[in-house]
């Protein structure tokens, strides 16, 4: 978590929602992005979405159940279908989101699948909260 966290604040635009996913393989980051919408005006360009596209073009298969990806706010139900879709293997995220989460806080959809994807949340949660806090912040 601490590597997507480190992107993050490298890589952070001051008009996104400040979130940031990493794919990694075996120990290696195989892919690292941060939230895009509002730059490409992409309702898709989610970091999760992003991160998930670069891996399986890195690895020229869809199906990526040998990764994990690490984000720093749980995922909504749209990145987390395409997390169950692609099959990473684990799910590891920062903050906990009460609104939109989409494994745990709000839905849970790995009820609506037949997956063995773990999911750990919490990590780091502190740091992606403060980081989260100081962007909306910003915004009022």
């Amino acid at each position: 978590m601490k590597r997507a966290i480190e992107f993050l604040r490298r890589n952070i635009l001051s008009s996104e929602i400040p979130v940031a996913a990493i794919v990694v393989k075996d120990g290696q980051v195989i892919s690292a992005a941060c939230n895009r919408k509002e730059a490409e005006n992409d309702v898709t360009s989610h970091a999760e979405i992003l991160a998930i596209r670069e891996a399986a073009q890195k690895l020229g298969r869809w199906r990526l159940e040998d990764c994990e990806i690490y984000v720093t706010l749980e995922p909504c139900p749209m990145c987390a279908w395409a997390i169950l879709q692609s099959r990473l293997k684990t799910v590891y995220f920062g903050s906990y989101d009460l609104k939109y989460g989409a494994f745990g806080s709000v839905i849970d959809l790995r009820n609506f699948s037949d997956t063995k994807l773990k999911v750990y949340g919490g990590i780091c949660e502190k740091e992606c909260d403060e980081i989260l806090k100081e962007f909306f912040a910003r915004l009022r």
